[in-house]
């Protein structure tokens, strides 16, 4: 693990460059940076108003940050010459590197850095809003906090467009990472939050580089008490890669990301403006808030606006107690109905104790309370009349001591002014309602489970399908339970052994990945008479037909380049990918956290009672599904394991079809 702190926290800042180095100068003095700047050209004597040394080796001291605007070429000799010196740590703007098909050329920039961190190379910077230290030659939109979150970004773009957010939002660092040859983003991630004063980080992410070390870094955070938030690009159906078996399809794009992050307790968002309000949250109030919410308006409309939204995004709002029922009813009085979202109408707009009254009195049934409020434009209307029920929602939150959310219906309905002075107070303000939202349920992202660390991804060359008569043999070695058969070369070899197999049969071809797309499976024979070969067939394989099913579902674990290993579980038979009805988990997994995903699937009332219907047997499911992932944990020649269906009845389950790949 490299040091960061001079690197991000720098009394003296090493400018190397002439346009890029000056841009850089002028951004500190902007920010007000009360550190030595020193700017080294080998032939200007001035950059940016500040005499410049022509050497690095003129300096008066070693620097603790360095910002490099030369070519790449020279970045190398640059980078091993403040290695030499001692220096805390450079920035390495130049492109050209890995990205551009230079692999050996980077290869070389971390040799010459040695023990020195570097970020990069094709790398923005790095911006310290608390100290004014800026490694960073452009503009920005950020101002001086004492405390705030951090942004982490795979894109210097998004990462500039993020600071010129008007939302309130105190922001204490931006970092980008570039190529990341040196310092990676769990790395990068775990330096930043190490600052007391930072109080949790938004990342956007177009690749994890260690998934084991993210894992550790976002639960040493949550233990820290800093929620983490992860805008995830490359999850569109672009992105998914083509394999053979219904779990690669049903676990590609952003499936497993997703899993990996819920997994390690980091809040998932779809939206850049859904980030900066989860972070909001986060900051204000820590890196969980409750799930029971309520609502209150002084209008219908936006009552039922949030109720529809609400549902979007898996948020419901359970009715209020008795008791906070009938207490509203007396300070409302008859006319006003009484529910959760509550349209508590104007009779008491203006009368701040009767307003902070209400609003304490809902909130103390739920864990977080939505306030929609939009103050009227300050430059051409006077919003002084909203105050008092700004106030109320202040006291409410203060004197309960619970998330109490001003939420704007839309964004700009929040000036910044006011945004600040809330935060300040400690008040999250949301803008937008749908983005309120969005960022309530991101924030109630639970915790992963203690010590939860992804499987070492493994590298793998060619591999091959096993015969499914061979891929039941490894199941029943296992002690998963697959319908009595027997496999021969040809029909005529399996004639013999017909007597031993009660109808009715299945009857299948060997050799196919997906038999029932290739016409390679019968059902429901009696016996072999009249049966032609199934062309293209490496063999054969017969078994009962397995009878009393109650659902047809699906366990498909593989291995993941990143994430280790994922297990994708739902409901499958030839409509797996039609229905989409699965969760994907990374394995390691629990017996509860399997029980705990099944519960998520649409069709999961069908296994437990719906109706009237016989109750599937889940435990010999989800024991199946532990057994599986043991034999991939426990056995690193295979690639992939796929059962589908398995027949799941209300007493046992049989795995009737599979699929298993192995290393050559």
């Amino acid at each position: 693990m490299n040091d960061l702190g001079r690197l991000l926290r720098p009394s003296s800042i090493a400018v190397m460059g002439s346009v890029w180095a000056e841009n850089v100068i002028k951004q500190c003095q902007k920010m007000g940076f009360a550190g030595q700047i020193y700017p080294v050209h080998p032939h200007k004597s001035h950059i940016g108003g500040i005499a410049a040394f022509t050497r690095l080796q003129d300096l008066p001291q070693s620097p603790d940050a360095s910002f490099i605007g030369v070519n790449r070429h020279a970045t190398v000799e640059v980078v091993k010459t403040l290695s030499d010196m001692g220096a805390g740590g450079a920035v390495c703007f130049a492109a050209g590197w890995a990205e551009a098909g230079e692999a050996d050329l980077q290869n070389k920039l971390v040799q010459a850095a040695g023990k020195m961190p570097i970020l990069g190379p094709n790398c923005y910077g790095v911006i310290n809003y608390l100290d004014g230290a800026l490694l960073w030659p452009d503009q920005h939109g950020g101002r001086p906090v004492e405390k705030g979150v951090a942004l982490v970004s795979q894109s210097s773009n998004i990462v500039i467009n993020l600071s010129m957010q008007t939302r309130g939002l105190p922001v204490a660092y931006v970092a980008c990472l570039g190529n990341a040859a040196q310092i990676g983003l769990a790395e990068l991630s775990s330096a930043l939050l190490a600052d007391p004063r930072v109080t949790a980080l938004g990342l956007y992410v177009e690749g994890f580089d260690d998934a084991a070390a993210f894992a550790a870094m976002a639960e040493a955070a949550r233990l820290a008490g800093k929620g983490i938030v992860c805008l995830k690009s490359g999850k569109t159906e672009a992105s998914r890669q083509a394999a053979a078996s219904h779990t690669a399809s049903l676990a590609g794009g952003g499936v497993a990301s997703s899993a990996f992050l819920r997994q390690a307790g980091v809040a998932e968002v779809t939206s850049l403006d859904h980030m900066l309000e989860t972070l909001k949250i986060f900051h204000c109030y820590g890196p969980m808030i409750g799930p029971r919410l309520c609502s209150l308006s002084c209008s219908g409309g936006e009552a039922g606006l949030v109720a529809d939204l609400a549902a979007s995004h898996h948020l419901g709002f359970e009715p209020l107690p008795q008791a906070q029922s009938a207490r509203l009813s007396e300070i409302l009085g008859p006319i006003v109905n009484i529910s959760n979202p509550l349209d508590y109408n104007t009779f008491i707009w203006g009368d701040g104790p009767r307003t902070t009254d209400v609003f304490t009195t809902m909130l103390s049934a739920y864990d977080v309370g939505i306030y929609i409020i939009d103050p009227p434009r300050p430059d051409r209307c006077d919003p002084s009349s909203y105050q008092p029920a700004l106030d109320a929602v202040i006291a409410a939150g203060q004197s309960l001591g619970k998330p109490a959310f001003p939420v704007a219906s839309l964004p700009e309905n929040f000036d910044e002014e006011r945004a600040i002075a809330l935060i300040e107070r400690g008040i999250a303000p949301l803008m937008g309602l749908e983005a309120a939202l969005g960022a309530i349920k991101a924030a109630q992202t639970p915790a992963s489970d203690k010590g939860w660390r992804p499987f070492a991804p493994l590298a793998f060359g060619e591999s091959h399908l096993l015969g499914e008569d061979q891929a039941k043999a490894l199941l029943t070695q296992a002690g998963i339970l697959v319908p009595k058969g027997v496999s021969a070369p040809s029909l005529a070899t399996l004639l013999p052994h017909v007597a031993n197999l009660t109808p009715p049969f299945a009857l299948k071809g060997l050799g196919f990945a997906h038999k029932t797309e290739v016409g390679a499976v019968r059902l429901h024979l009696n016996d072999l008479n009249g049966q032609d070969p199934i062309l293209g067939a490496s063999g054969y394989l017969l078994e009962e037909m397995v009878a009393g099913a109650l659902a047809e579902l699906l366990i498909g674990v593989r291995r993941d380049p990143i994430y280790g290993v994922t297990m994708t579980l739902g409901f499958g038979g030839v409509l797996a990918e039609l229905l989409a009805d699965t969760v994907t988990v990374i394995l390691p997994a629990t017996d509860l956290s399997l029980r705990a995903g099944l519960q998520t699937l649409r069709l999961w009332p069908t296994l437990t009672g719906y109706r009237g219907k016989p109750t599937a047997d889940v435990d010999s499911f989800v024991r199946m599904a532990l057994a599986i992932a043991n034999l991939i944990e426990t056995d690193n020649t295979i690639e992939e394991i796929e059962i589908n269906p398995v027949m799941l009845g209300a007493q046992g389950a049989v795995a009737v079809d599979a699929l298993i790949r192995k290393v050559t």
